[in-house]
């Protein structure tokens, strides 16, 4: 089942009844009220996924596209219709350019692996930003390695920006990928990628966008940025995991050869040779992750009822608040401060391990993210091997953020 409610204007956002929706936060944690503050890493599903994917299996589950039955049919309906509704969430201009995929890890090293191994030649430029997930270096890393390109790195300032100047002397007319993440998973920073994209696409190159961690906090407009890939994974946008999602130009599309093979994603096979099915079936080899997609559809169908505008509004009133309480807190370093920002602070105490802090946090029920973040070259820039970080989504609240602050002074207590 889907629960549609009616879009809600910012100032009417009620995240108290938000809050109703999630059963996972009205556990307690040693004791105490549960503070989830992870949502970047994975955000907490609301009882209308949970409900829609549990009603799929007990009432309509079945194999998609080969059944002639009607449990078949009507799975490929949902399955489908999925497919459909993450192309209108994304404004993509058909169906055919939605690939499903296990998340955007898979999404990426899908477009590494086939337009990259199909389209670049040694001697080729990939550039990436110094603020990537390893998700949008390493791929690239080991098509550099089997084909000899070159990856160039667009340096992060000292207050969190992609450095505009940089990027403009790096492209050159051998760069033909550009790959950069929409939003920063550690310092929430809002990369230009409308400009990013125009500017790539003026020395011939391609642009994919990761786009984790901007889906679940605003609206994404693919064929407004302009860019030929885009991935995101379900599982930050309260859906299930394992599932995600590769917004692809038909036309690229198309000429790819296929990532994997198997059942579902051929025209034609005999054992002298086979031929391929277009996209998106070309690159969705085996059975796919049927329930997983219906469950994004139903997230979908959730934040979009909220209003992503209505979100993002609560969001940012949110963490502007949590920044502030933090940055008054003696021996708190605030890294990423660059304006536009989304839901994400990451700090680090003086005289304190990032791991410490959350170890400490955890037993005042507050569940932050403490590490490198995958995100290790950035960490190097900073100069850090680790932060912690905590992570804002639709649920969250003020008092949460005070939550924060206090059981963070409770740590610089402890530690004195």
């Amino acid at each position: 089942m889907n629960v549609v409610l009616q879009t809600l204007p910012a100032s009417l956002y009620d995240v108290n009844r938000v809050r109703a929706d999630f059963p996972l936060l009205g556990r307690k944690v040693h004791g105490r009220p549960l503070v989830f503050l992870d949502s970047a890493a994975s955000a907490q599903k609301p009882v209308q996924v949970i409900e829609t994917v549990k009603t799929f299996y007990e009432t309509e589950y079945a194999n998609v596209h080969r059944g002639a039955y009607w449990l078949s049919e009507q799975a490929t309906r949902r399955y489908e219709g999925a497919r459909e509704k993450v192309r209108a969430f994304l404004n993509a201009r058909t169906a055919r350019e939605i690939i499903f995929t296990r998340g955007a890890t898979e999404s990426i090293n899908l477009v590494a692996a086939t337009w990259g191994r199909a389209t670049v030649q040694a001697g080729d430029e990939v550039v990436l930003t110094g603020l990537e997930h390893h998700s949008n270096i390493v791929p690239w890393q080991m098509l550099a390695a089997e084909k000899g390109i070159v990856l160039k790195v667009v340096p992060v300032t000292e207050d969190g920006r992609f450095d505009w100047e940089s990027y403009e002397t790096l492209l050159s007319s051998r760069t033909r990928l550009v790959a950069v993440a929409h939003v920063s998973n550690v310092l929430g920073t809002i990369l230009p990628v409308q400009d990013i994209t125009a500017a790539a696409h003026a020395v011939g190159a391609k642009v994919l966008v990761d786009g984790c961690q901007a889906v679940p906090h605003g609206v994404v407009d693919v064929r407004a940025i302009d860019c030929d890939f885009y991935v995101f994974s379900g599982h930050k946008l309260y859906g299930p995991t394992g599932i995600g999602v590769l917004y692809g130009r038909e036309a690229l599309l198309r000429a790819m050869p296929p990532y994997q093979g198997g059942g579902d994603m051929i025209a034609s096979v005999s054992f002298e040779g086979s031929t391929w099915a277009a996209p998106p079936q070309k690159f969705e080899a085996g059975t796919p992750a049927i329930a997983q997609a219906v469950g994004l559809a139903a997230a979908i169908d959730y934040v979009e009822s909220l209003g992503l505008e209505s979100i993002a509004a609560h969001e940012t009133t949110v963490v502007q608040y949590a920044t502030e309480r933090l940055a008054a807190i003696k021996g708190v370093r605030l890294l990423g401060t660059a304006k536009p920002k989304a839901s994400v602070i990451s700090f680090t105490l003086a005289g304190v391990h990032p791991h410490d802090i959350a170890t400490i946090l955890d037993r005042e029920g507050v569940a932050i993210r403490a590490g490198h973040h995958c995100a290790q070259p950035l960490m190097q820039r900073f100069g850090v091997s680790a932060t912690a970080r905590a992570s804002f989504g639709l649920y969250n609240t003020r008092a949460e953020a005070d939550a924060l602050a206090d059981a963070l002074e409770t740590v610089q207590r402890i530690f004195g």
